[in-house]
Parts: structure tokens; C-alpha cells; sequence
């Protein structure tokens, strides 16, 4: 039997952001029909104006991360489901500050699919656009959602860079560089410890055994590298962080809107891999069911991996920030930083989930 704070399955996300607005009318606005968040103070003259969203089900990512020095604007789909491209359309309309809109593309089928719909509308009404596609979760090249690697924990750490860097007035081809440039050097991968369960569904999206876990899962329940029986933290933790830092380099073709040609072109792109000396922020994110208490404990077993490995923590990140629902398990992130990254980073920010400096 479900047991969720809910009401109607099909009201969730439109109460939710009801909600939202209410609570945080200080920092966003909300749109229905079609759902976007926004900043209360958008549009920002002159300033790049920083969009992503996604299904919902993985808050608080992206309607939490709007507003001052992150997102400034964010579109929800319904549960698991990519928003259409007249939500990114409006908001673009709505947040668009004079010298165009940066999205940010999570590599899920529908998602990209849509962004590049909304890309073609959005410059038809005279917005320069940039879609920079997120790609870092290292478990599976291909998945049920995905040609190529999902987008998962580097979403979040884009989103505050990027839009702290639209803060401080980069201009939109410079902004999405520096996207493209968090993401070749951002790494994640999770794990499960039980499914979720979505609200439309009423049970389970998928099976674990009382003693089994799911290494490699995806953020809406996709499976794995492998089903293994459970084993303490610390062994968990080294499996996912060997696998972010022994990774090779990763080579892929993506499709970037072109505002010179008028079109899209293809791009070849390389990540770099993590070398001794590398300083690296890293983020243990909870995927929704997992108490803050194990996150910390999964961190101190990274400090020290990373330590071993010649890598240099200097920034991190613990908690929840890019869930699956109600789903027991963790991802690790690693991304390596620069003084530019570190410096945007630490810049102040303001929203309903994240907010320092100010």
C-alpha cells in the first residue's frame, strides 16, 4: 500500500508549486499553464538569463535552485516526464533579460528532444539561445532514457556555477563554455537501495531483494551496472568513487544550437580524466530516503579514497539536491576545480534549497 502526503496523484506537481510560490514569495513566481518557476525579480536587464528542468520527482532540483546566483527560471514535467517545449518557451519569454538564455539539458531523451523544439521557438522570437547538454553519470553509456551517459549530480553543481557566472555578467557564448567546461570535468554515479515509488504508479518501479542493492541506477529508477548483495558503507562508497576516479577519458558527439549559422552543428567532445593534484569539489547527494547521518558517513569514506588517490577535496556539498522520490540510496559526484570554478562556486546565492554569502 502507497502511503504519500498527497491528495489527487494527478494535482501533485500544480499543488506542489502552489506551495512553492507560497512559501518562498520572496524569492520566485510561479506560472501554470504552462508550469514554470521564476525569480520574483526577472527579468534581469542585461544579464544571461540560466533555464533547466526536468521531470518532477527530483526536488530540489530545479524549481529549488531559482533564483538569486543560480536559476532564473525552471520547468517541471510531471512526475519522471520531460516539460514540453511551450513551458521553456515562456519561460524564456518571461526571464529573458536582453542578451539570451542559457539551458541546461539533462542527456534524457525527452528532455533533449524538447529543449531543441524550445531552442528553435525561442530564437524565432529574436532570444539568442545556447542548449549545453549535462552527460556525467558514468554507470552506462545507454539506457532506457538516454543515447550516450544520463545527466544527473553535475546538473546541480552547473546550475550554481553558471549562474553565478551570469551574475557576474559573462556573456551567453563565454557562459555556455564554462557549462561545456563543468561538465567534461564532472563525474557521478549512485546507487539504490530500493526503488521508488511514483505516485501515478502506487508501487514500486522496480524490485531489490531485502538483501540486494542496485549499483549504477538512475535517477528515475533505470537499472545498473549491477545487482549485488548488500555490503557495509564503506565498501558501497569505494565502488562508486573508483569508478568516477579510474574512469577513462569519455569521447561523444553532441548537437549545440549555432547562433552564427543559424543551426545546429555537431560537436566532438573528450573529458578529461582525474589526476594526483587535482583539487575536486565533491558532492554525496541522498536520492531521497536516505538520512543525512549515512551521507556523512559515505563522505568520510570518499575523504579518504580521494586522499589515496592524490586527489585534493577542497569544496564539498551533502544532502539531499537531485533525488528520485522516495528512493534509499546515494550518488557521488565528483568534479575537478579551477580558481575560476572555485571562485563562482563560493559566489553568493539565494534560493528556496541552496543559499550562501548573503
Amino acid at each position: 500500500m502507497m502511503k504519500k502526503l498527497i491528495n489527487n496523484p494527478d494535482d501533485i506537481v500544480r499543488e506542489s508549486l502552489e506551495g512553492m510560490a507560497i512559501a518562498h514569495s520572496d524569492l520566485i513566481k510561479v506560472h501554470l499553464d504552462p508550469d514554470f518557476i521564476y525569480r520574483a525579480d526577472a527579468p534581469i536587464k542585461n544579464k544571461v538569463a540560466v533555464i533547466s528542468g526536468g521531470g518532477s520527482g527530483h526536488e530540489p532540483m530545479h524549481g529549488g535552485f531559482v533564483g538569486d546566483g543560480m536559476l532564473d527560471a525552471a520547468c517541471p514535467g510531471q512526475v519522471f516526464t520531460s516539460p514540453t517545449p511551450d513551458q521553456m518557451l515562456e519561460a524564456a519569454k518571461q526571464v529573458h533579460g536582453g542578451v539570451g538564455v542559457l539551458n541546461i539539458v539533462k542527456n534524457y531523451s525527452g528532455d533533449v528532444m524538447n529543449f531543441e523544439m524550445a531552442a528553435e521557438l525561442t530564437v524565432s522570437e529574436g532570444i539568442p539561445v545556447r542548449n549545453i547538454l549535462i552527460d556525467d553519470d558514468v554507470a552506462v553509456k545507454d539506457s532506457l532514457y538516454t543515447q550516450g551517459r544520463r545527466g544527473v549530480g553535475v546538473t546541480v553543481l552547473v546550475e550554481k556555477i553558471c549562474g553565478a557566472a551570469a551574475a557576474v555578467g559573462y556573456p551567453l557564448n563565454q557562459l555556455a563554455d564554462l557549462c561545456r567546461k563543468v561538465n567534461l570535468n564532472g563525474r557521478s554515479m549512485g546507487m539504490a537501495l530500493t526503488s521508488c515509488t511514483t505516485p501515478a504508479k502506487g508501487s514500486p518501479t522496480f524490485n531489490l531483494g531485502d538483501n540486494e542493492i542496485e549499483v549504477g541506477i538512475g535517477i528515475h529508477g533505470e537499472p545498473g551496472r549491477e545487482r549485488l548483495p548488500l555490503k557495509p558503507a564503506d565498501e558501497i562508497t569505494e565502488m562508486l568513487a573508483l569508478s568516477i576516479i579510474d574512469d577513462p577519458a569519455y569521447s561523444r558527439t553532441v548537437r549545440e544550437w549555432d547562433e552564427t549559422k543559424g543551426d545546429w552543428i555537431e560537436l566532438e567532445l573528450t573529458d578529461p580524466t582525474f589526476q594526483t593534484g587535482d583539487s575536486v569539489l565533491a558532492f554525496v547527494n541522498s536520492m531521497g530516503g536516505t538520512p543525512v547521518s549515512e551521507l556523512y558517513i559515505v563522505y568520510r569514506k570518499l575523504t579518504e579514497i580521494c586522499e589515496q588517490k592524490g586527489l585534493k577535496i577542497v569544496r564539498n556539498l551533502v544532502g539531499p539536491y537531485i533525488t528520485s522520490l522516495d528512493m534509499q540510496g546515494c550518488s557521488i559526484t565528483l568534479l575537478k576545480l579551477d580558481d575560476e570554478l572555485i571562485k563562482l562556486w563560493d559566489a553568493p546565492v539565494k534560493t528556496p534549497a541552496l543559499r550562501w554569502g548573503r
